[in-house]
């Protein structure tokens, strides 16, 4: 977002979204309560995997925009450099047994000489992360490397950190 007035105004993009501007304090503090039950859902392991996952990709990824959809089959947290669905780079794909990391723009394109990349459509790929420790392996490395060197919209020209909920469906599989 920028800074001055444009950094202060808040675009509705979801049901809960904070914002953090230069020079100013304001915390996730209702969107990041309504994540932690989300992810309170799973059983103490996969919570556990899930907010280090999460917590990894934050690392990585410091100013992007988080856009969280709790459905039917997966708790899905989305990492982009706009509030845009169609312009996230990643995601952390949660269920209960397992979580994958997707690559949502122009995966086929990636070259995976470890043919880690899982799925054969025509746009994104997953790798399943057995645990945060899998996303410090070289070869998945270099597969986020080359995904963001392709976006569409590059995240050095993100509008966050900004965490968004974008969905919460009423009828959910167990998550344990």
């Amino acid at each position: 977002m920028g800074t001055g007035a444009d950094a202060s105004r808040r675009r509705p993009h979801g049901l809960l979204m904070c914002l953090i501007t230069p020079g100013r304090s304001v915390t996730f503090v209702a969107a990041e309560q309504e994540l932690d039950g989300f992810i309170a859902k799973f059983d103490e392991a996969m919570r556990v995997r899930i907010r280090s996952c999460r917590q990894w990709m934050r690392a990585r990824l410091p100013d992007a925009v988080e856009l969280v959809y709790d459905n039917y089959n997966f708790l899905v947290i989305g990492f982009g450099p706009t509030p845009r669905p169609s312009e996230a780079i990643f995601s952390l794909a949660a269920h209960k047994r397992g979580i994958l990391l997707c690559f949502l723009q122009r995966a086929p394109e990636l070259n995976d000489p470890a043919n880690l990349l899982r799925g054969t459509g025509k746009v994104v790929r997953n790798v399943a992360l057995t645990d945060a420790d899998e996303l410090n392996r070289d070869e998945v490395g270099l597969l986020i490397d080359q995904a963001l060197t392709l976006a569409k919209i590059p995240m050095s020209a993100a509008e966050g950190p900004t965490l968004v909920i974008r969905s919460i469906s009423a009828k959910q599989r167990p998550r344990r």
